[in-house]
């Protein structure tokens, strides 16, 4: 009589797998929650340049086209093709009832204005920050 093999796996043998599929879970979690926060940050930084870029241009055009070098109302940076020729792009700090698509007008760099408005603009000096102070990013 011949024997048989034994097909499957033992209880010791699952019980160490679901051990390394826990370590393997405790160390891969925690660095993807970095990379969240460094991708959130990244896009903001991206966002922030991109509406820098168009205000700086705007009034480089002005300066060209009028002779007066002066800094783009703040409808204008809301209004689609005169200052940005798309949307205003959302803050990713900034959470979705706070209209993070959004723009309002600020004082000096870094303070947060109201509760409401992704960007804080400051007109008289083209200055533009993020209005959200969740891990300081409204001082870039």
């Amino acid at each position: 009589m011949k024997r048989g093999g034994y097909m499957g796996f033992t209880l010791i043998e699952l019980a160490i797998i679901i051990m390394v599929f826990g370590v393997l879970a405790a160390i891969a979690v925690p660095r993807y929650k970095h990379i969240s926060s460094d991708a959130r940050e990244a896009a903001c930084r991206h966002a922030l340049s991109t509406l820098r870029s168009g205000i700086t241009l705007w009034y480089a055009n002005a300066a060209v086209k009028n002779g007066l070098a002066v800094w783009p109302p703040i409808d204008s940076v809301r209004t689609i093709d005169i200052v940005m020729a798309q949307s205003l792009p959302e803050n990713p700090f900034c959470p979705e009832s706070n209209a993070p698509d959004s723009i309002v007008a600020g004082g000096s760099k870094g303070t947060v204005i109201g509760t409401r408005g992704g960007w804080a603009y400051n007109q008289s000096t083209g200055e533009i920050w993020p209005n959200t102070s969740v891990a300081g990013e409204n001082s870039w």
